[in-house]
């Protein structure tokens, strides 16, 4: 692929899912920053201002970027704004217990730059509370971009702004993605955020069966393992072995039931 088809398809093809944003004022700067850098694919789950994209501050602050707002999907849930999605961002300053792998922002975008047939997404969290813990664990890998120790708070619209700049400085530079990044390459057809969860609930369910897995008690084991797979790049054929493996421990427990 040349590089102007290339940068057609990834202007087209990245989303920014914006996840229960409180202000409609920050959507419409979102907007602005998106169109600034030529991104067009605005994805909110759960605004929690109905009409968001219709109220006066974001049409104001959009400034002539109302277009994005007009053309925005407004979704229920993040599996359905992640849903064909096979390289998903998370961007938060905050550190997890089983978070995905820590990449930095510059990478994200070279990486992202270059695969745009992967449907990326970056997923941004609220104003004050950020991603819950279950949305970042869903995605490849988290990104967080440094700033002053004393003053790190960035607003919705910078945090945005700065990644969707990586991504389109990233377009020109016909380079590889460097080691860091490299953990998030792809072989064959990666497996999307729906495919991995469900073939972790698939196999949830038969770590249960044999009693690894006690489904009553606190459970560290799902998220662990969703950190090792998030590790492994998983590709479609790989979650086919991996669902293959769990529906043969179940078939051969359930008889000894009896």
């Amino acid at each position: 692929m040349n590089v102007s088809q290339r940068d057609i398809s990834l202007f087209s093809n990245l989303r920014f899912i914006l996840v229960e944003t409180s202000h409609p004022g920050n959507i419409g700067m979102v907007a602005r920053a998106m169109k600034t850098m030529g991104f067009s694919r605005l994805v909110l789950v759960r605004p929690r201002l109905p009409g968001a994209l219709t109220h006066e501050s974001a049409i104001q602050l959009a400034s002539n970027a109302v277009d994005i707002l007009e053309n925005a999907e407004v979704v229920d849930s993040v599996e359905e704004a992640l849903k064909d999605c096979r390289f998903a961002c998370a961007v938060t300053s905050r550190f997890r217990e089983f978070s995905p792998p820590i990449i930095r922002a510059r990478e994200a975008a070279v990486h992202i730059a270059a695969h745009p047939d992967l449907n990326p997404a970056l997923v941004f969290g609220s104003e004050k509370y950020g991603l819950p813990n279950e949305t970042v664990e869903k995605c490849h890998a988290m990104i967080s971009i440094p700033a002053n120790p004393d003053y790190a708070s960035l607003n919705l619209a910078q945090a945005v702004q700065i990644l969707a700049y990586e991504c389109r400085m990233a377009l020109p530079q016909d380079v590889l993605p460097d080691q860091n990044v490299e953990s998030a390459g792809f072989e064959d057809i990666p497996a999307s955020v729906s495919q991995i969860d469900g073939m972790l609930n698939h196999l949830e369910e038969a770590l249960t069966t044999i009693g690894f897995l006690n489904e009553h008690s606190p459970k560290k084991l799902m998220p662990r393992l969703r950190r090792l797979f998030a590790r492994s790049a998983l590709e479609v054929d790989e979650i086919n072995i991996l669902r293959g493996i769990a529906s043969q421990i179940m078939k051969k427990k359930r008889p000894d039931s009896h």
